[in-house]
């Protein structure tokens, strides 16, 4: 029996992150968006410390470029997460991620709802903290996350900072960008 990629998925999620005494039954959405934005996060790094870095800082073999089709490049790091987004978005899981900004260089990834804005604006000022929340959406219900996404190296604040479409040109290592956001419907 072949089972959904959806409960494989959770099944892993569950395995890796739930503390032993709790069932699969008693995971919280607000367990969930955490595995779920860890995977996320360890893919960036892994993506920015095994291929950026070292394809394009280091060895000088390629370039990463938001042409990458035209340029024969690599995806920036933001482009990968959204591409993930697009794959994960196709296979009908119910779950979504994105990154979002105040101050976005893809005006996509502006904060729209009244709860992003509350979370952005809650990042902003605690980014060691995660955002936590319920809101309906087109008369769905979800639980939304959000989780500062910190310039954590030169290349992120240089990139944002010069680049044409940026609205802010001063963010410095360590700054909150935005947000990668996490919603998960809680009805069906």
């Amino acid at each position: 029996m072949k089972l959904p990629s959806s409960i494989i998925l959770g099944s892993l999620l569950t395995a890796a992150t739930l503390p032993a005494s709790l069932s699969a039954a008693e995971v919280s959405a607000q367990m969930m968006a955490d595995a779920i934005h860890d995977v996320i996060e360890a893919d960036r790094a892994v993506y920015v410390e095994l291929v950026i870095n070292r394809l394009v800082d280091d060895e000088g073999v390629i370039e990463a470029s938001e042409e990458y089709n035209e340029n024969s490049a690599l995806p920036l790091p933001a482009q990968m997460l959204r591409a993930s987004a697009e794959k994960v978005h196709d296979k009908k899981s119910g779950f979504s991620f994105s990154l979002v900004s105040p101050w976005p260089i893809n005006s996509q990834n502006k904060v729209k709802t009244a709860l992003e804005i509350k979370g952005m604006d809650f990042i902003l000022k605690n980014p060691a903290k995660n955002f936590y929340g319920e809101e309906t959406l087109a008369g769905k219900k979800y639980f939304t996350a959000l989780y500062s996404d910190i310039a954590v190296s030169e290349s992120c604040v240089t990139c944002h900072n010069t680049h044409k479409d940026s609205p802010k040109k001063d963010f410095k290592v360590g700054n909150a960008m935005g947000a990668v956001l996490i919603r998960i419907p809680l009805s069906k």
